[in-house]
């Protein structure tokens, strides 16, 4: 139920922000796509928490497709993403998860290898805001 609660604002919002959905996985451009992931470098990543979220484990992550960093929380079952921004500097993408939540993500590219990421949304019912810094540390291992 609270599933079917969260898709009329992730639609309100993106209806006024001018977007329209286009299936799973797209809005106006797909995220794999965006301006902002042309100059960034794949390889090994690690998510270091910034502010409030210092306690928490670092993740790595292997970053094979860029729009890994859109959605790291709720899996990507059933997502609908709408694009909000898409510069080569900044980006944010809104998500709707048939029955495991929704959010919004906003990156910041400071080089092709530090991005600042901010999210928040809810999944499984809890709400979740996270601000993260991701790094390229080398080569996936």
């Amino acid at each position: 139920m609270k599933a079917r609660l969260w898709r009329p604002l992730a639609l309100g919002a993106a209806c006024f922000a001018g977007l329209t959905a286009m299936g799973p996985g797209n809005g106006p451009a797909a995220p794999a796509d965006m301006k902002i992931f042309a100059g960034l470098e794949k390889g090994q990543w690690e998510l270091r928490p910034r502010g409030m979220d210092r306690g928490a484990a670092i993740r790595k992550l292997c970053l094979g497709d860029p729009a890994q960093l859109f959605q790291m929380r709720g899996g990507d079952a059933g997502c609908e993403r709408f694009v909000v921004t898409d510069t080569p500097e900044r980006a944010s993408i809104t998500y709707q998860c048939r029955g495991n939540g929704a959010g919004r993500t906003d990156l910041r590219m400071e080089t092709p290898r530090l991005v600042q990421i901010s999210a928040q949304g809810v999944v499984d019912g809890a709400p979740f805001s996270e601000t993260l810094e991701a790094r390229r540390t080398g080569p996936c291992r």
